[in-house]
């Protein structure tokens, strides 16, 4: 029976998560180069078409439809078909919000690789790759861990809202897509410092609000699991951008904005699988744990010399996989009845589950990945040219550029489109720029 309050949420839970979108084109648009801002947004906002699109064809099928062995949902849910208004069984959500729902989780887990090769990846390969990554490793892991008759739901793993389904596989797979892709041109020697920390600073503070939703909708009611999973994650995000700064003010003896952002993104992550399980307390040596752990992380970048730019790996993976292993550590059924208890009340094999589940999710994430990248280098090509790559993607491969300063004009000399007639705007509503 569909329950008024418990819809309310929900329909509210998907906005904010929605939302996360443009708050991750910002963050990331932030840290990259000038000349790329544009192209970094467009990693953002176009896998918003992409996946709506393949999560309403056939996306939502596999992961949530009938179970077919423990490992795929079939085709039963295709084309929308069966998915209407009346709730699941069990649910007190119509089927169609459910739906919807869940798609902007499988909107925003392949737009988090994107940071591994911001500057660098063809458009026409980051297109190919987030269809084809969203529907060979994303919708067979989400069944696992949240289909009905997923094999790892059935061995009793736990991932409230996306710690292996979403940052595990996300982060191990930036990775892979970083050592197979290669590093940018003059990576290490040259710096590529980030061009707009404010605009940093403002993603990642609609990704903390949005996070309410990614985390707090994951209850799928207006209940006290989800005032618990919110509470948690702003614990968590508190713990981890509090660690992160003092971890910079100890080594550099300042307080980096850039390391405070970071640090809340990175308790937010680690926290997810945790939210709806953990008690409040929890979630602090969780979001600190975060903070400590995905620093490390990131420092070590630079010592094993790969080129993941915008730190996917460092933030979601690692903290993926150690959000979901401390909750094997931190759970109890005391604060989550439907949940179980974990190491501090006694229940190793339960954290054993965990370490497992990190384990695979990260092995198949790997083999899926490389897989998908060997495909779609042998037919289209990863990299844009060196000479793309030194002028900027967002002129050579979308014609346009994130900022229009003096007399600059859209696009390059040679095309034949002027500036007011490729964008009509123009002509009533001039750019101003102090």
């Amino acid at each position: 029976m569909i329950n008024t309050g418990d819809t309310a949420w929900i329909l509210i839970s998907t906005g904010l998560v929605l939302l996360m979108m443009p708050g991750l084109a910002l963050f990331y648009g932030g840290l990259v180069r000038t000349k790329n801002v544009l192209s970094t947004f467009m990693h953002s906002f176009v896998v918003l078409g992409l996946l709506t699109l393949q999560w309403a064809m056939f996306g939502y099928s596999l992961a949530y439809g009938p179970d077919h062995g423990g490992l795929i949902g079939g085709l039963s849910f295709a084309f929308m078909r069966g998915v209407d208004l009346a709730p699941r069984q069990g649910d007190t959500i119509p089927h169609m919000l459910f739906f919807a729902y869940q798609m902007m989780f499988a909107i925003i887990t392949p737009a988090l690789i994107s940071g591994a090769y911001a500057e660098r990846l063809k458009f026409s390969a980051y297109a190919l790759f987030t269809l084809l990554w969203a529907t060979l490793v994303y919708d067979p892991l989400a069944h696992w861990v949240w289909g009905s008759g997923g094999w790892m739901a059935k061995m009793g793993v736990l991932d409230f809202a996306g710690g292996l389904v979403v940052h595990v596989s996300s982060g191990v797979s930036a990775l892979v897509v970083a050592l197979v892709v290669g590093k940018r041109l003059g990576y290490p020697r040259e710096r590529s410092l980030p061009h707009n920390l404010t605009m940093v600073l403002l993603g990642a503070g609609i990704l903390w609000f949005g996070w309410f939703g990614f985390n707090g909708g994951s209850a799928l009611s207006a209940s006290g699991i989800a005032t618990l999973a919110l509470v948690n994650s702003q614990l968590a995000a508190a713990a981890g951008g509090i660690a992160w700064l003092i971890i910079d003010v100890i080594r550099y003896g300042k307080a980096s904005a850039l390391g405070f952002a970071s640090g809340l993104v990175a308790g937010l992550a680690t926290v997810t699988p945790a939210s709806g399980f953990v008690g409040p307390m929890g979630a602090i040596a969780i979001g600190t744990a975060a903070g400590l752990a995905c620093y490390a992380a990131v420092m070590l970048k630079g010592k094993l010399n790969y080129d993941d730019t915008l730190d996917a790996f460092g933030v979601h993976g690692v903290g993926g996989a150690v959000g979901t292993i401390l909750l094997g550590v931190f759970a109890m059924k005391a604060w989550n009845p439907g949940g179980a208890d974990g190491l501090v009340t006694g229940d190793v094999a339960f954290l054993g589950k965990q370490i497992l589940a990190v384990a695979v999710t990260a092995a198949f994430s790997v083999a899926g990945t490389l897989v998908i990248l060997k495909v779609v280098d042998a037919t289209i090509g990863l990299r844009v040219s060196a000479d793309e790559e030194r002028e900027g993607l967002d002129i050579n491969l979308h014609g346009e550029e994130g900022y229009s300063i003096g007399s600059s004009t859209y696009g390059r000399a040679d095309m034949a489109v002027a500036p007011e007639e490729a964008h009509p705007a123009s002509k009533s509503s001039p750019v101003v720029v102090s």
